[in-house]
């Protein structure tokens, strides 16, 4: 049987949690800065698969990689990722990437295998030890990691390699993560697990089984511990509506606002732009914290949170604290390229820097907040440049067709889009989320004629931190984030 889980209402909960950015921003070395500062460290869950496949293909840097899958249970898994993936002096200029198998709803395996290793290898380097062990079991700071519900054929996988790593917390959003508490369960216990996908053109959703014991071949690891799920929602109606039911039910709420980077949800009624073509936020999109806190479990804010005072205004008001992501997107520990941090940093602090809430940018729909630099994909030219490809597909759709089940990105190339009964108009202004994001943390892949994909920045609205963190645009830590905002925490004794 599993262990209970060891954040609940008995354990003391962090006032902190870092946000789980883009892909790979939020990678390790963040999550394991923040977490032995006591608070919550977290990992971006997205394409972690591609991420080890890449970092193996580049030589791994310091072993990092291999010394995690040197941990995993059944070293025969572990090492068919070394087998396809790994080049010890590097891919050699030009080379291209090898691609990664697709997972699909009919199935898909070597899928399944690198996301489990992916997901595995990132929350075992954040829970690592000097010595080389992983915090599993033991106490000490804790590690969490960070879903989108949208893609929904790799969470069973993903939080199965995540669980057997021993991560503490789940947060899940782009969604409504209503089956992930029960997915949590019985991942833990190692049991089959069925997610249910939205296929487009179906009436029920599609039952999508995983089975860790076959995928481990029987080897089942010792007692694993289900992690605490936190539900990230804009609204209390949502919250209302999954904690309603104990299937649902999740252990907290992250509340996002508008200000958040990434994805946000799109306003609640018509969509109304303005006049920088941005989408407009009334009072309807404000969440009733009062609300919020009667449902009896814990959240936490996000969304231009990071200040002291916006952590003593949370706290005040029932939040249980805040969750801050771009001031951590910004610090030395962060997966993000170091050049582009020092870009937004210096633009910022200049008043030069303009961030986006962009309706088209992304494929789901969803705005998306797309920071403005040059030789990304944000300038105009240099979208109307890149060759249109799908050759990752994390935010494909299923879609029912007349010849049967097919993956459809409004990003994907626009005959292809039209070809599996998209409509051409929905195509026009997207970006490949999924390339432009790997090449921001340094692993973009490389295209025929000397192409290499162009990165794609998301930050969020609110920058006003930087003073504070970096007056003069220089570089700072992840501790020096965290012992800034620790300010806004007083003790019933008035000590901080």
């Amino acid at each position: 049987m599993p262990q209970p889980p060891t954040n609940g209402p008995a354990a003391q909960r962090p006032w902190l949690i870092q946000g789980g950015m883009g892909v790979g921003v939020s990678g390790w070395r963040l999550a394991k800065a923040v977490s032995r500062e006591g608070q919550l460290g977290v990992v971006s869950g997205t394409a972690l698969d591609v991420v080890l496949a890449r970092v193996l293909q580049t030589g791994d840097p310091g072993g990092h990689a291999r010394r995690a899958l040197a941990a995993f249970p059944l070293p025969e898994l572990a090492q068919t990722a070394l087998d396809c993936y790994f080049r010890a002096d590097g891919p050699g200029e030009g080379v291209p990437m090898r691609t990664t198998p697709r997972l699909r709803a009919t199935g898909g395996v070597p899928a399944e295998i690198l996301t489990v290793l992916g997901n595995f290898v990132e929350v075992w380097l954040a829970k690592e030890e000097p010595g080389g062990t992983s915090r599993t079991k033991s106490g000490g700071g804790v590690v969490g990691i960070n879903y989108l519900e949208k893609i929904q054929l790799a969470t069973a996988p993903a939080m199965f390699g995540a669980i057997l790593a021993g991560v503490d917390y789940v947060l899940v959003g782009a969604g409504v993560p209503g089956q992930i508490p029960a997915l949590a369960s019985r991942l833990a216990r190692c049991e089959p697990c069925v997610t249910k996908i939205a296929v487009e053109g179906d009436e029920t959703p599609l039952d999508h089984l995983f089975d860790p014991a076959a995928l481990l071949a029987g080897h089942l690891p010792g007692p694993l511990r289900r992690p605490d799920v936190l539900a990230i929602v804009s609204l209390p109606v949502l919250a209302a509506y999954l904690a309603r039911d104990e299937a649902t039910r999740p252990d907290g709420f992250v509340i996002e606002t508008s200000q958040a980077g990434g994805h946000s949800a799109p306003p609640r009624g018509p969509m109304k732009l303005d006049e920088q073509g941005e989408p407009v936020y009334g009072p309807r999109d404000h969440p009733d914290l009062a609300r919020m806190a009667a449902l009896g479990l814990p959240f936490w804010l996000a969304g231009g949170q990071a200040s002291p005072e916006a952590v003593a205004a949370a706290r005040a008001e029932g939040a249980a604290g805040v969750q801050v992501g771009s001031a951590f997107a910004l610090c030395e520990e962060s997966g993000m390229a170091p050049h582009l941090r020092a870009e937004l940093r210096g633009r910022s602090l200049a008043g030069t820097l303009t961030v986006r809430n962009d309706p088209d940018a992304s494929p789901t729909s969803f705005p998306f907040k797309v920071a403005e630099l040059p030789g990304t994909v944000s300038e105009p030219e240099v979208a109307a440049a890149r060759r249109r490809v799908c050759d990752l597909g994390f935010l494909r759709t299923p879609v029912r067709g007349p010849r049967g089940l097919v993956y459809r990105c409004a990003a994907e190339p626009v005959a292809a889009y039209v070809r599996k009964g998209g409509d051409p108009a929905d195509a026009k202004g997207r970006q490949c989320l999924c390339n432009g994001l790997l090449a921001t943390i340094g692993l973009a892949q490389r295209r025929p004629g000397g192409r290499v994909e162009p990165p794609l920045v998301t930050i969020g609205k609110d920058l006003s931190f930087l003073p504070e963190l970096s007056p003069a645009a220089e570089p700072y830590a992840a501790a020096d984030v965290v012992n800034w905002l620790a300010a806004g925490v007083v003790s019933p004794a008035g000590r901080p």
